[in-house]
């Protein structure tokens, strides 16, 4: 067995492996589950239901030890522990749903009216899902739940930086043989991720646009479907009538939540110039006031760079936007605490869009912050962008603040609030631009995106003659 070195984030040391699966492991994996699926399929929702709810109840069992796991994965504690409770919450939400989106459509052709038509569902029988190392076990939920629900098996591989989880997870679905049958977690390197696609029926991919490119090329020349939510480089616009108190919260939270390393974090403020200081100047305050949790995994609010290569990353930006006249308000550098990378919550101005801080994602808990004259100016700053995941808007009014938010080229706005979307997972929406493609995880799409339509056409009336009439 050829195994992955696994990197403690909060000591930068190798203290654990992980098994890098090859392909031809997967490919025996995948026929495996192929098998089990028609009974998973043919049983009906009840029997799905019934599995499902027996793993909610392990979830709950096991809590602790997948959240200890995923701490050592991600060197976050309390996130650790509210991620854990994402597949929990996503079951729940998923058996009310499923009832009424598994029931087939049936009606009569307008185009030929002695046609009744019915439709039966036909899940894909195997979707692979591969998820991030951000949020490895809540994002690769949002695919495998509802996948599992409609009829699919499912294969998950989340990134090989985060994947220490995946014991604790497996023991809890082991302990439940017909979920076992067509439930899987495997572990490994880009070639795994490879493997998974020539295996699966569908895949859902979370993670960058580069490796997105890549699934969606690979799956392409498969002819199945991808699902990708990929990156952003999510705006902000503030207008001169918004609650500036809120406004500071809100994107504080967002952009320093989660280390910034949260897809929908946002990155860039754009804020009227009349309220550009007072906005800039509360900014920084906010975040000079939060904490590292470096020295204590239950206190601070900013936990360690999960990915090392991140770190580059975030520096290689800054030291483009400092050489090309930017201001670092606070923060700013990349720091090491007992062997981890760490990044204070940094805050830059004085930036032009084609900075490299403005135009690629960062991913860290930095966010510039530049002015704006009017409200058109706003829209064409914050849309001039590859990205279109999502954005916030803040102002006086709601019909302020929808007249801007319709002319974003994004897929979710958050109004008076930001990054709403990592809450708000049963309203659909679509990424624009490169931050994906496909049928919204969101929503009643999050699972009728894994069901094709049969169609089934009933003829009431005589078979027409070749020879007419």
């Amino acid at each position: 067995m050829k195994t992955i070195p696994a990197r403690n984030p909060r000591t930068g040391r190798i203290d654990g492996e992980i098994e890098n699966w090859t392909p031809a492991g997967i490919g025996g994996l995948a026929n495996e589950l192929r098998r089990a699926q028609t009974a998973w399929q043919d049983n009906g929702l009840s029997c799905r239901r019934g599995a499902l709810l027996d793993w909610r109840d392990e979830l709950h069992r096991r809590s602790e030890a997948i959240a200890e796991a995923l701490t050592a994965d991600t060197g976050r504690r309390q996130i650790s522990r509210l991620e854990v409770q994402k597949p929990i919450n996503l079951i729940d939400y998923w058996l009310q749903q499923a009832p009424a989106l598994l029931e087939g459509e049936a009606g009569r052709s307008s185009m030929a009216p002695s046609v009744d038509w019915r439709h039966v569902h036909a899940p894909y029988p195997l979707v692979g899902v591969i998820s991030p190392w951000n949020f490895p076990l809540a994002l690769a939920s949002l695919d495998a739940i509802p996948a599992l629900l409609a009829g699919c098996a499912v294969i998950v591989k989340p990134s090989e930086v985060t994947s220490r989880f995946v014991r604790p997870l497996t023991e809890s679905v082991a302990s439940i043989p017909e979920l076992r049958a067509v439930f899987r977690f495997i572990t490994g390197d880009g070639s795994a991720g490879a493997g998974l696609v020539d295996a699966v029926d569908a895949v859902c991919f979370t993670g960058s646009v580069a490796t997105g490119r890549k699934v969606a090329v690979h799956a392409a020349q498969k002819f199945i479907p991808a699902f990708l939510e990929l990156g952003g480089k999510d705006p902000a616009i503030v207008t001169a009538d918004a609650d500036l108190e809120n406004a500071v919260r809100a994107i504080a939270r967002s952009a320093f939540g989660a280390t910034g390393q949260a897809c929908q974090s946002l990155e860039r403020a754009y804020v009227a110039r009349e309220v550009y200081d007072e906005f800039l100047a509360a900014l920084v305050e906010c975040a000079r006031s939060i904490r590292l949790n470096d020295a204590d995994l239950d206190a601070g609010e900013i936990g360690p760079l999960i990915f090392a290569g991140q770190a580059a990353t975030i520096r290689r930006h800054l030291d483009d936007a400092l050489a090309r006249g930017a201001r670092v308000h606070c923060g700013g550098k990349i720091e090491n605490h007992g062997g981890g990378d760490w990044c204070r919550p940094t805050v830059v101005s004085e930036v032009s869009q084609d900075m490299l801080i403005m135009r690629e994602e960062t991913f860290g808990p930095v966010i510039t912050v530049s002015p704006f004259d009017s409200a058109s100016e706003a829209v064409a700053l914050a849309n001039e962008s590859e990205y279109g995941l999502s954005a916030a808007v803040f102002a006086g009014s709601q019909a302020e603040a929808e007249a801007i938010a319709a002319r974003l080229e994004v897929g979710g706005v958050s109004i008076n609030d930001a990054s709403l979307t990592a809450a708000v997972n049963d309203v659909e929406k679509n990424s624009f631009r490169l931050s994906g493609m496909g049928g919204s995880r969101m929503g009643p799409s999050g699972m009728s995106r894994f069901l094709r339509k049969r169609a089934l056409l009933h003829q009431t009336a005589p078979a027409a003659s070749i020879h007419g009439g």
